[in-house]
């Protein structure tokens, strides 16, 4: 396929109206062919009224057609081939390895969805049947499912071209359930993207699908973004990315005169507690095991540890001696592009210039001369107390650096995760015996976080039944959902109760006959089968 440089409007892409740039390559600073375009206002009209028009005929799809279009995307996009692997390279600075593997991932997670929801059990299908003899009133017919919520915004993320960008986690969830999607891709890889988008749109126009189903754009996020928020007709928004960036979107959500939810994932500083025993026993393997973690992907994940709690004493000190010794050999990495670059060593600078605020170690510096953006990892350290009364260090810096707390005991340790906002993930590096004695850190740090990790690493989210990826604010604008696995679906679905309903009317998933032979709730027993007359 061709990269166009052109939206995908109504079924068919169009030139956008607004302004033109090109995508560049962070590994070189230089720019990349074609030019873009960016929707104008008038576009954005036609696109959300698209996907309104589509909604009812694509909510009405059955599980079997959903699934098979979710299939035929996996499909197109792996026939896609090295075209869209070198693009992506070229777009992220991302080796051959990563944009394989991210590749892998995002069709494995269309296909997974494309599976999972045969069974029909996100819908939550109940059936209480009438009781008209009962006693001393009568009971009406009760029925009850979820129901697609209708047109979906999503942003493509920044660090992940594909696996939360245009057919990521959210638009397969999206669609999974029911709903129309409007990727508003993003401006540093949109070439790819294009990409993918054209192998959706093949894949919708080869399972006959209404057109709107799937639509793509691009532009400023605070045009053509707040655009598509405050469109009627949109009814939820998907978005992975900074704290300010999302944020921005959930208000201009909660102002419109019917607010709409915003599921923002919007990374976290994901604290690693490290307990005494478990260094005494193994500081140089934690140590090894988090400069790996720290600084993959050169720190460019929503799920990357930028903060490590742990006792004064030898121990520490051992695995801060052997972490800074171990970044010494990590080299300066191609960063997504310049403003995350940028961003990220402005971020070092102020968390040095902090009260109390050490530096114990770096990686690598940048090379002279160098002409892509890079990043340097960096380790540093600072006092419980200076932690617990400075607010600016629990800001996230997207990147490989990362600041240990140290406390001077127990007390202080709680007293510090006390403190900390919500968070993705937290994670505890601690021997059996710590996991008994320690049930009160482990109670605060369950109370502040949406995963649990022990004796492992937070990077690297799986994709499967069991994930949560999310958390209390400001990790995420929703702490009972996830983006990640099959409950991202529940984002997307409401409930609706049928009383009395004509049976030729109601949705198959509640129809006395269960055509689509899922597992529903009737009087109280789950089961597949139809309801007795």
């Amino acid at each position: 396929m061709t990269i166009t440089g052109k939206q995908l409007i109504q079924g068919e892409w169009t030139s956008g109206k607004g302004a033109t740039y090109q995508t560049v390559n962070p590994a070189t600073g230089e720019s990349l062919e074609p030019q873009m375009s960016y929707a104008d206002s008038s576009q954005i009209d036609a696109v959300v009224e698209a996907a309104a028009k589509a909604a009812p005929a694509y909510a009405a799809t059955t599980l079997k057609q959903r699934g098979e279009f979710l299939n035929a995307c996996a499909d197109e996009i792996m026939a896609l081939g090295d075209e869209l692997l070198e693009r992506l390279k070229a777009e992220t600075g991302y080796p051959q390895a990563r944009v394989e593997g991210e590749r892998g991932r995002t069709c494995n997670q269309l296909k997974m969805f494309a599976n999972t929801i045969q069974s029909g059990e996100f819908l939550d299908a109940r059936i209480d049947l009438a009781m008209p003899d009962r006693q001393p009133m009568p009971r009406a017919d009760i029925r009850f499912y979820k129901q697609s919520i209708g047109p979906v915004v999503v942003f493509g993320a920044s660090n992940f071209p594909m696996a939360f960008s245009t057919a990521g986690g959210d638009t397969a969830s999206a669609l999974a359930a029911g709903c129309p999607v409007i990727v508003k891709g993003h401006n540093s890889h949109a070439g790819a993207a294009e990409l993918v988008a054209q192998a959706i749109q093949k894949a919708a126009d080869k399972c006959q699908l209404p057109k709107g189903t799937f639509s793509y754009v691009t532009g400023p996020g605070k045009e053509v973004g707040a655009a598509l928020v405050k469109a009627d007709q949109v009814k939820a928004v998907g978005f992975t990315g900074s704290h300010s960036g999302g944020m921005a979107l959930y208000k201009l959500a909660s102002e419109r005169p019917n607010p709409i939810p915003v599921f923002a994932e919007m990374g976290s500083i994901n604290p690693i507690v490290v307990l005494p025993e478990a260094l005494k026993a193994s500081a140089q393997s934690i140590a090894e095991g988090f400069v790996g973690s720290l600084t993959l992907g050169v720190g460019q994940f929503c799920v990357n540890p930028g903060l490590v709690l742990g006792i004064e004493g030898d121990d520490l000190d051992t695995f801060i001696d052997a972490t800074a010794k171990a970044l010494g050999d990590v080299n300066a990495g191609v960063m997504l592009n310049q403003g995350i670059a940028e961003a990220y060593q402005s971020g070092r600078q102020t968390l040095s210039a902090q009260p109390g605020v050490t530096s114990v170690g770096s990686g690598q510096p940048v090379k002279d001369g160098e002409t892509g953006f890079c990043g340097q990892a960096e380790l540093f350290t600072v006092s419980a107390a200076d932690f617990i009364k400075n607010p600016e260090l629990q800001a996230e810096n997207f990147g490989p650096s990362s600041l240990v707390i140290k406390c001077k005991n127990a007390e202080e340790l709680n007293a510090a995760v006390r403190h900390l906002g919500g968070q993705l993930t937290g994670t505890l590096q601690a021997t059996e015996s710590e996991l008994q004695n320690y049930a009160e850190l482990l109670n605060l740090l369950q109370e502040k976080v949406g995963r649990m990790v022990v004796n492992n690493f937070p990077t690297g989210v799986e994709v499967c039944d069991a994930m949560m990826h999310g958390g209390p604010s400001p990790a995420s604008t929703d702490s009972r959902f996830t983006s990640v696995g099959t409950k991202a679906i529940d984002r997307f679905v409401r409930p609706i109760c049928f009383q009395n309903y004509p049976h030729d009317l109601l949705p198959a998933a509640l129809q006395n006959g269960n055509p689509w032979g899922i597992s529903r709730w009737i009087n109280g027993e789950r089961t597949n089968s139809a309801v007795k007359n």
